[in-house]
Order: C-alpha cells, then structure tokens, then sequence
C-alpha cells in the first residue's frame, strides 16, 4: 500500500476514535442537529477504517507466517499461508482505494430533469417527449416520484420543453451522467420520402440546492413578473394571471412556471428551478476550473457536447463518452438504463482510480 494512502487510513481511524468521543458526550446533551451530523460521519467513516483494520491484520498474519517459514516443519504452510493472503489484501487494497475516491455531496439528492428540443423542428419536439418517457419509465421501475414542474407541448405531440422533479434517494447518482446533447437518426413521421433525419435534443439534470445551505437567493436581486397561462389548462388558467417568471438579475438566469391554478404554487416552484439552476452553473464553474489541466471523461457539464445518439433504423443505442453500443434500443427507451448507466458509472469511477494513482505517485 502507497505510504501517502496509508497515511490517510491511520488519519481516518484516529478521526473515528474521535466521533467515538464526541458521540458518547452529544447523546447526553440537546443538540440533536450536531448528534445526527456527527452520526452520519461515524457512518461514512466506521466501514472504510473496519476494512483498513482488516489489512493491518493481514500484514501483521504475513510478518508471522514469514517467522516460521525458517522451521522446515511449518514451511510449507506457512508458504502457503502467505500467498492466501497477500492475495485477500491486494482485493480488500482495491476496494479501500474505492472507498477513498471523493464522494459527489449531491448523489443522494433529487432532481430536476430538464428536457429540450433542439435542431429539427417538429421531430426533435416528439423525440423530447420519447426522451421524457424513456426517464420517466426508469424512474416507474425504480418507484421514483415524477412531478411535472412545467411544459411546453408542440403542436404535433412531444414537447418544446420539459421540466420535472424526480423524488428519490440516489436520483442524481444515477442520472447525473444524463446532461448533454442527445442525437436521433431515424424516419420522422412527417418524412413522405423515407428519409432518415437527425435530430437532437438537450437533457439537463441538476441536483435540488438545499434551502438553507446551497443557494441564498436575495429578494433585491429578482425580478418577479406574472402573466397570464398559455396552452391547455381550462378557464381559470388563461383568465387570471397565475404564472410565474423569475429573473435573477446578478446572472440573468430565468425560471418560469405555469402550470398551477396557484400563483403561489408556481412561484415556489419557479424559485426552486432557479436555485437548481444557479447551483448548477456553480458547480460547473468549479469543475470547469478543477479539470483546466485535465478534462474528465464523463460529467464534464457541458451541454452542448453530443453524448448519445439513437439509431432507429438499425435499433442501437451509441454513448460517445466509453464507446459503449447497445442494439436494444426498443427496451432502452421503454427505461431499460441500468446497464448504460452501469458503465457510465464505472468508467466514471476507473477515472478517478487512476487520477488517485497520479495523485499518490512519489515525487
């Protein structure tokens, strides 16, 4: 094991004996907000240090067995005994550098999963709707909550734009590799020729900014408008002016919403966009910075990037990102994701592996 990642074990075992402390004295007193902060650390820390524990073990079973590998009685066992363990310690070294990767602080959050239609009219609306579907199926198999936050329909079916909230533990984990440009080849249905087209689309999938924490949203620096709904949403809808636009003016970013009978419904929910999306810039713009001098395979955040591209005609799913072709394009978009974003995942965590390898490197 590299002295710099044993370094960082001892350092977490010696912070645990510490929370141990601080545990035993929090649960007499009041401050329950602390105990259950405290709490989840011991959490996060107790598997990595009972793991690093189990490694001391073994190398302190290989300093004896090479005791007696000088009594030719015992030799051979003790041959034997080494190699078994040298072997259980190489696997429980891998996954303790796995468990020493940086933990994303958003992976457990929900989500706001912003579709939109791009290059090719009305056929990149009707692929915005399918791409919807494809996600909102994924979220069914898994139980997710989907809430529609606001729509744009198109005139001949799918959407303009999309915005929903996904309610789950672990949403963003799994659906943060989503955001990018998302490419359809196939016969729109409007094509009297036969013609393959191509058509895109932008996803975006950004983590709920907490209230409190996240994004601190000053009342002097938006700009609320209300305006009248438009589109389908019966009469009270188009005759009172319930919908609501936000304009925070420091970055001009804009959310809106008109979906509601309630004006103030729609301005929560405009502002809760507006955060996601002010968070979101944030954490690009920091990531942006961290990988000037490398640019990381998946996640890079930018969105004009083509990161996916649907063949009908010959029934494959592309991700440009790992090389990765899948011929069940029927099942994917019915939300059969697990296996892309399986891959998407790991070759995200192999990345990080062998920057810690760089990073840990003797000078």
């Amino acid at each position: 094991m590299k002295p710099s990642i044993a370094a960082k074990l001892a350092q977490l075992s010696g912070r645990l004996e510490e929370l141990n402390r601080l545990l035993a004295l929090e649960s007499a007193t009041a401050d329950l907000d602390q105990y259950r902060k405290l709490t989840r650390e011991h959490a996060e820390i107790a598997p990595v240090v009972e793991l690093y524990q189990r490694y001391v073990s073994g190398e302190a079973d290989i300093q004896a067995a090479q005791e007696m590998v000088e009594d030719a009685a015992m030799r051979e066992f003790a041959e034997s005994e080494i190699k078994q363990t040298r072997e259980r310690l190489a696997g429980i070294e891998q996954e303790l550098q796995q468990k020493l990767l940086p933990r994303d602080p958003n992976d457990d959050r929900n989500i706001f999963l912003e579709v939109r239609a791009g290059t090719g009219g009305d056929e990149s609306a009707l692929f915005a709707g399918e791409l919807f579907r494809m996600y909102s199926r994924y979220a069914e198999r898994n139980r997710w909550q989907v809430e529609v936050i606001s729509q744009s329909p198109s005139d001949l079916g799918g959407y303009k734009e999309i915005i929903a909230k996904i309610t789950a533990q672990g949403a963003y984990s799994r659906l943060k590799f989503e955001s990018g440009g998302h490419r359809v080849q196939r016969v729109p249905v409007t094509e009297t020729q036969g013609r393959i087209h191509t058509s895109a689309c932008t996803v975006a999938v950004m983590p709920e900014a907490d209230e409190v924490a996240d994004v601190v949203l000053n009342p002097a620096d938006l700009r609320v408008d209300t305006y009248r709904a438009s589109g389908a949403g019966g009469q009270h809808v188009n005759k009172t002016e319930s919908a609501v636009r936000v304009t925070h003016l420091p970055t001009g970013i804009v959310a809106e919403c008109q979906d509601d009978r309630s004006q103030h419904k729609n301005r929560a929910r405009a502002l809760a966009i507006l955060a996601a999306r002010i968070k979101d810039t944030q954490t690009r713009e920091q990531q942006a910075k961290t990988a000037a001098a490398r640019k990381s395979l998946i996640g890079s955040g930018d969105r004009s990037e083509r990161i996916r591209t649907y063949n009908f005609p010959q029934g494959r799913v592309t991700d440009h990102r790992i090389n990765l072709t899948l011929y069940k394009i029927d099942r994917i978009m019915d939300g059969d994701l697990d296996e892309l974003f399986s891959a998407l995942a790991a070759e995200h965590q192999a990345e990080q592996l062998a920057q810690l390898a760089e990073e840990t490197q003797p000078a």
